[in-house]
């Protein structure tokens, strides 16, 4: 009798765990049916619209869509003190602003520029002695020294340009000076200055020198100048008219500033002859640095630059490869010594031949032209 009501006991008690298992499964189950049907709402429900209020006026305001046109709509009764300025949400069919959203007034200038503290030092650049010394004047003293200027009642430039063929150092020597004051370097090529739809370019460019401000000191390089500075044409595309439009917000940011501010700019382009003359005039980039390709004293103070972590063979002949670098640019040097590194790499060496600059300059210059001139001096 005694075994009989146990296993009742046992039975129920069975029962008991299988129904609370049970309800703890179904408990699951339905809150997991609740969250799928919470994102299926979310799904289904329709996107809104991120717009700027320009103005208000009583209940209803004036936006601005990302496309740039402007509309003038409805505010929902909860959503209060809208202001001109605010981001907001806005429904996508009437635009009727549903809800005030934190304020992004950046444009996302990050995503343009490259921000960096250079590691290069002056002492890497080799054959630009004059250009060296001439930034070291207008750019560097006045960062590093801008109480020499006022007692001796004078402004240095608030820029430069520096010009020349490609591949002969125009960003190496802005970053150099970058390195030197311990700025911080913006560098960001001109032709990113121009976007789709207008006044954005013109946007950009006010909140780049805004970012320079706010990290100064600091040095602003705009590489490929001649992309937003050429010289303006009475009539153009609507295309033309955007990129005139960043050029002239791009004059008043660098008429904003003063000459011993704490920012400066650098420009770089190899087309020197298209830029419009509004941007080289006195007072604005009106210190023109040429930077050409180096002479043969260059060529070899170049060459041992790129040579110096080199492991060369005795046979290297630095004045004769020097001779046969003649009309070549800093770039197409550093080029020549990668390639020579290859050459030995291949053959299984840790050291550079003569043979192996031989070859790559025959590689990078046309092989039966190189042979004569070579057979010409050397053979």
């Amino acid at each position: 009798m005694v075994s009989g009501v146990n296993d009742f006991n046992n039975v129920i008690a069975s029962y008991t765990t299988s129904a609370h298992q049970l309800e703890g499964e179904n408990r699951i189950l339905r809150e997991t049916v609740s969250q799928l049907k919470n994102e299926l709402s979310k799904f289904k429900e329709p996107a809104l619209m991120v717009c700027d209020v320009v103005d208000t006026l009583n209940d209803r305001a004036i936006v601005k869509t990302p496309n740039g046109n402007r509309f003038y709509v409805n505010i929902a009764g909860d959503c209060i003190e809208v202001r001109p300025g605010d981001t907001v949400l806005t429904e996508q069919k009437n635009l009727t602003i549903i809800a005030k959203i934190p304020s992004n007034k950046k444009f996302g200038v990050e995503q343009f520029v490259i921000m960096e503290k250079p590691k290069i030092t002056w002492e890497q650049i080799g054959g630009l002695s004059s250009q060296v010394e001439e930034l070291k004047e207008v750019i560097e003293l006045p960062l590093r020294k801008p109480e020499l200027f006022k007692r001796v009642g004078i402004m240095p430039p608030k820029g430069i340009l520096l010009h020349g063929p490609p591949g002969t150092g125009k960003t190496l020597l802005a970053k150099a000076v970058a390195n030197s004051t311990r700025s911080t370097f913006i560098e960001i090529v001109g032709s990113e200055l121009v976007q789709k739809f207008i006044g954005e370019g013109a946007k950009l460019v006010k909140e780049i020198f805004q970012l320079a401000r706010e990290k100064a000191p600091s040095i602003v390089f705009v590489d490929e100048l001649d992309s937003i500075a050429s010289k303006r044409i009475e009539v153009g595309t609507s295309g033309e008219r955007e990129v005139q439009r960043t050029f002239m917000q791009f004059l008043a940011e660098l008429d904003g500033f003063k000459p011993l501010d704490n920012v400066k700019l650098i420009g770089c382009t190899n087309r020197r002859d298209v830029l419009d003359p509004a941007i080289t005039r006195p007072g604005r980039l009106d210190r023109l640095i040429e930077v050409p390709n180096p002479d043969s004293a260059g060529i070899e103070e170049i060459f041992r630059i790129h040579t110096r972590n080199m492991k060369l063979h005795p046979n290297v002949k630095n004045n004769i490869l020097c001779r046969l670098l003649d009309g070549m640019s800093g770039a197409d040097i550093q080029s020549l010594t990668t390639e020579a590194g290859y050459f030995a790499i291949r053959d299984s060496r840790t050291r550079v031949h003569h043979s192996d600059f031989v070859a790559a300059l025959k590689k990078l210059r046309n092989k039966n032209k190189f042979d004569r001139a070579y057979l010409r001096m050397f053979g």
